[in-house]
């Protein structure tokens, strides 16, 4: 019998976690026009291979990123390894096409595991399994058996370092499967090499088996297992491109963190380097402030999940044992009314503060009063609500 625990016990950490920082840096930085420049510009091979010689990031620091990632609240973060360019920030045996075998001279990689582990950060590492500069990546195995062999061959070869030449990583966040099937990247016997060499690793679902959890990109779509949502800070781009002056509001990005606790999920939230290894002033002062808002109401978020009952006219509802937390976004004035609670009622108050809140209930209606005329907290101001047992909501009597 395997000793591989089970998915669940894998999974605990990070579903308290509920909050990740996911980071895109490669040779794309330079440019500054997006992770995709390669390919949207059409860029030959030996053309983008110079930005290699190029790329000598003297301002990186990988335990300034992981001290804004704490900022931040968040608890775990994810890197690239390898974007779909093909440059690798660690010392692929593979390939050399590498960070430690061009200009910048350094192990990126090992320096931002290092930076983790003093923090006792989670570590995670994606990996895109395509790669633009291989022909047999563009013909496929039907039409190039032999080279789709020996891409594949080279794929699994850099999976296998990273998953031994660093110690213990937490995850392993895949990209860049299509249009090849699972069958043709033999994801199985890759993800079973995975375990037995990282067994209490969590997998996504991107090497076109489900695995652990759900990825939905750039949006928010509760599933019916562990799951999630990955995102930019601005409109679209994942690597550094100052042209989108569109960047989250706090107040956005805290809105999209509740909204995926209360469907059970995660929020992974990506930040895009500058070339010389900083992240750019702006997305730090937005992470700032949501974990600012964190450490006033990080107990609404960090092991909290769904509750039983929704409040959309006020905002977004969290759980945790027998409390429900109250996300109020849209602010009532100085009453609310929550419905569809079954619990008794013990205690109301201020998240934040503490302060006691009167309330009283009638049937499966709470009234909360003595509200502040205007929301105390323009992000969100949580109103938490012990209950009597754990939540449960009851059906509405209002036709009765």
């Amino acid at each position: 019998m395997s000793n591989e625990p089970k998915a669940t016990e894998r999974l605990k950490w990070w579903t308290e976690a509920r909050f990740g920082m996911f980071i895109h840096w490669g040779l794309y930085a330079i440019p500054a026009r997006g992770e995709w420049v390669m390919y949207c510009e059409r860029i030959p091979k030996a053309e983008y291979a110079c930005l290699a010689e190029r790329f000598r990031p003297r301002r990186f620091n990988a335990d300034e990123w992981v001290a804004l990632a704490q900022e931040a609240g968040m608890r775990y973060l994810v890197l690239t390894t390898r974007h779909h360019d093909g440059f690798c920030l660690w010392d692929s045996q593979v390939s050399d096409f590498t960070a430690v075998k061009s200009a910048a001279q350094r192990d990126f990689i090992a320096e931002y595991v290092a930076a983790c582990r003093k923090a006792g950060m989670r570590i995670g590492f994606y990996y895109s399994l395509l790669d633009w500069r291989w022909p047999a990546y563009w013909e496929g195995p039907e039409k190039d058996p032999e080279g789709w062999a020996e891409f594949r061959e080279y794929v699994h070869a850099q999976v296998r370092e990273l998953m031994t030449q660093y110690g213990k990583i937490d995850i392993l966040w895949y990209d860049g499967a299509w249009p090849h099937s699972a069958e043709d990247w033999q994801s199985e016997g890759l993800n079973a090499m995975v375990r037995r060499l990282q067994p209490d690793i969590i997998i996504n679902n991107r090497s076109r088996v489900p695995e652990d959890f759900e990825t939905p990109e750039q949006h928010i779509r509760p599933a019916d297992r562990p799951w999630e949502s990955c995102m930019t800070i601005d409109d679209l781009w994942w690597g550094y491109h100052p042209g989108d002056p569109n960047l989250k509001s706090p107040r956005q990005l805290v809105r999209n963190l509740v909204k995926c606790v209360a469907g059970n999920g995660n929020f992974l939230l990506n930040v895009g380097p500058k070339a010389d290894g900083t992240i750019p002033a702006p997305q730090a002062r937005r992470l700032r402030a949501v974990g600012e808002w964190l450490r006033r109401n990080g107990e609404s978020i960090y092991g909290a999940g769904p509750a039983p009952f929704g409040q959309a006219h006020l905002g977004q509802v969290t759980a945790k044992g027998n409390t429900v937390y109250v996300h109020v976004m849209f602010w009532p004035g100085r009453e609310m009314c929550v419905a569809g609670i079954k619990n008794r009622v013990q205690r109301a108050c201020m998240l934040a503060t503490g302060e006691e809140l009167p309330f009283e209930q009638q049937q499966d209606r709470l009234f909360v009063r003595g509200l502040p005329p205007r929301a105390p907290d323009p992000i969100d101001t949580v109103v938490a609500l012990e209950l009597e047992g754990e939540p449960e909501a009851i059906p509405a009597s209002f036709w009765k």
